[in-house]
């Protein structure tokens, strides 16, 4: 079960990330954009980090309250998970 966990952390994360980076892309392109909700859900799902680096990698919906506040505590939540279950 660890190994597998850590393979979706890894996996999760990296998506998370790639569809922040897109969005941002999508947002300087004045393209169709990827919904915050969905921002939130990846985050909740375990790819908080994912999510959080590429927001200050890219600065992308770092001025938006409900993600400087809401992801590090979706990140919070997702470290107290997996440090759980790796036990």
């Amino acid at each position: 079960m660890q190994t597998g966990l850590i393979l979706w952390f890894l996996f999760i994360n990296v998506v998370g990330y790639l569809v922040m980076s897109d969005d941002k892309k999508c947002a300087q392109r004045r393209r169709d954009r990827t919904p915050e909700r969905t921002l939130f859900l990846l985050a909740f799902i375990g790819g908080a980090l994912g999510v959080w680096i590429a927001m200050y990698r890219k600065r992308h919906k770092t001025k938006h309250p409900s993600f400087t506040i809401g992801i590090p505590l979706l990140l919070f939540l997702n470290a107290v998970i997996y440090g759980y279950f790796l036990q």
